[in-house]
């Protein structure tokens, strides 16, 4: 069977099973999905563990802890597939600047950086309790829908990976919505959570693409997209616009 054969069957869903029977371009596609969903975790990782120490209360450290746990998992879980091709998975053993941040101000859009092939969103800092809330909240909502695609997946074993991952990362957009909850129920912290929205919405935003994207038609023939940028956005402002307007946070 010829790589052209098989992206035809990808492109009428079929699916692959095993490192052994995929063609060059889709292993290099796959596998850039998959180095870009292992990094955005451990760079949110350390993201929370930064923000342990900045929980009001023995709940909210918690749940501050064990995003911070199940993120980590949830890379490892992704790199175990990732080493079924070969790739060299001590890379993620040694020293690498997972907590490293931009300045607040910079504004990057959704441009990667070379050896780091986290969410652009995992690159601005974190500063306090009610900010690491909002973001987890946007971010959430945004995950949920981006799990809900990657588990359509043509490869199989990994679109199984990210099924078993979708509720635990469901519960941290959950535990999202408990801490703001708390936050807007006075002024002062609606006022902050009002400011970190106006911050973070356009920062995650950035993450469902461009466009009109021409990667998105050549993910799509490969079985490894299913739903464009621009409906998964809208998705995404209409689950946000919903919590913001319940929390009166608009």
């Amino acid at each position: 069977m010829t790589d052209m054969s098989i992206e035809d069957y990808l492109a009428h869903g079929g699916k692959l099973t095993s490192p052994g029977n995929v063609p060059a371009r889709y292993r290099g596609e796959l596998l850039r999905l998959m180095a870009s969903f292992v990094d955005s975790e451990l760079a949110a990782s350390a993201g929370f563990a930064a923000a342990i120490n900045d929980a009001p209360g023995i709940k909210s450290r918690i749940a501050a802890a064990r995003i911070t746990l199940e993120k980590a998992d949830h890379a490892e879980r992704v790199l175990a597939v990732m080493a079924d091709f070969g790739v060299d998975s001590d890379r993620y053993e040694g020293v690498h600047p997972w907590a490293a941040r931009l300045p607040r101000d910079t504004d990057i859009g959704a441009s990667r950086q070379e050896g780091d092939m986290r969410l652009s969103v995992f690159r601005y800092p974190l500063t306090g309790w009610v900010d690491a809330v909002v973001m987890n909240v946007l971010q959430g909502q945004a995950a949920r829908l981006q799990l809900a695609e990657m588990a359509q997946v043509s490869y199989q074993p990994l679109a199984e990976v990210f099924r078993a991952i979708a509720p635990v990362e469901g519960r941290h957009a959950e535990l999202g919505i408990e801490g703001l909850t708390q936050i807007a129920r006075t002024e002062a912290g609606r006022e902050a959570a009002r400011s970190s929205i106006a911050y973070w919405h356009p920062r995650v935003a950035a993450g469902f693409g461009a466009a009109n994207s021409a990667r998105y038609e050549r993910l799509a023939r490969l079985g490894l997209r299913h739903r464009t940028n621009e409906a998964m956005l809208a998705d995404w402002q209409t689950a946000v616009r919903a919590i913001v307007a319940d929390l009166s946070l608009n």
